[in-house]
């Protein structure tokens, strides 16, 4: 799967996305080493402390599910009737995804035309692992 076509996915979650706080919706889809896809979106609370990001949704329904390999992860969002924009994960993300793929790749843009890759290691350098200790 091309990241294009994975944008296209989290573009489609992104439709789902709770936010009757903030209005920014996010969807994410993340691919498996072996091909399967997990979407999740963002999921607001009352109590903002217990707010979920979408990337952490969708490595959370994939880990439940048993996967521990991650190959790419694709990011929409942007402000509910409003513009995309490029919505790169958020620093909480950055280390809950190191956890399982320093070397993901991560995508996202404004469309599915205007997309921008890099690797998890770029936006998390030195992320923290328990080798670290």
């Amino acid at each position: 799967m091309n990241s294009r076509e994975l944008f296209e996915k989290a573009l489609a979650a992104r439709e789902n996305a709770y936010t009757p706080y903030s209005g920014f919706k996010v969807g994410a889809a993340l691919l498996t080493e072996d091909g399967k896809i997990y979407t999740g979106v963002n999921v607001e609370n009352a109590s903002y402390g217990a707010a979920i990001c979408a990337e952490r949704t969708a490595f959370v329904k994939a880990v439940s599910e048993g996967y521990r390999s991650f190959s790419a992860i694709a990011i929409a969002g942007g402000k509910d009737g409003g513009e995309m924009e490029e919505c790169w994960p958020c620093g909480i993300c950055r280390q809950f995804m190191y956890e399982f793929s320093p070397d993901l790749d991560v995508t996202t843009g404004s469309c599915a035309d205007k997309l921008v890759t890099k690797k998890l290691s770029e936006l998390l350098p030195e992320g923290f692992t328990l080798q670290n200790e």
